[in-house]
C-alpha cells in the first residue's frame, strides 16, 4: 500500500494536497480498499465554505456508504467530474485519476498539523 510523501493525512483517511492557495482532496488507498468496490459519489458542496472536518460528502460502495471529511477549513471549488460517470477511479488510482474535490484553503498552515505520509503509515498498520 501506498502513501505518497508530497500528501498529508487525516485520520479519517483523507488526503489533501496543497498547491499555493488551492488544495486536492481524495480518500486514501487504505481507505478505498476498505470501502471495497465504489459505486457512487455524491459531492453538492461545491460554492461552500466548511469548517475543518466537516462532512463535504458521501462515497457509497457496494458494502457501505461512508462520510467524507474535510481535512482543513476552506470553500470548495469543484468536484471531480469523471466520478459521476466512473467513480471505480477511487478504487483503481486514489492518488491521481480518483480526486474528489479541489478547494480554496482558509489557512495554508493547517495542512501542517496533518499526518505525514510515514505518521499516516504508522496508524493504518
Amino acid at each position: 500500500m501506498q502513501f505518497p510523501a508530497d500528501l498529508r493525512y487525516t485520520k479519517d483517511h483523507e488526503w489533501i494536497k496543497l498547491e499555493g492557495n488551492t488544495a486536492t482532496i481524495g480518500i486514501t488507498d487504505f481507505a478505498q480498499g476498505e470501502l471495497g468496490d465504489i459505486v457512487y459519489i455524491d459531492i453538492n458542496t461545491v460554492g461552500t465554505t466548511l469548517a475543518a472536518e466537516a462532512v463535504f460528502g458521501t462515497v457509497e460502495a457496494v458494502k457501505t456508504v461512508s462520510d467524507l471529511f474535510l481535512p482543513i477549513a476552506g470553500t470548495v471549488l469543484e468536484v471531480n467530474p469523471a466520478l459521476s460517470a466512473q467513480p471505480e477511479l477511487v478504487n483503481t488510482d486514489a492518488y491521481g485519476a480518483g480526486w474528489m474535490i479541489k478547494m480554496t484553503v482558509s489557512n495554508p498552515a493547517d495542512v501542517d498539523a496533518l499526518l505525514s505520509s510515514e505518521a499516516y503509515a504508522q496508524l493504518v498498520h
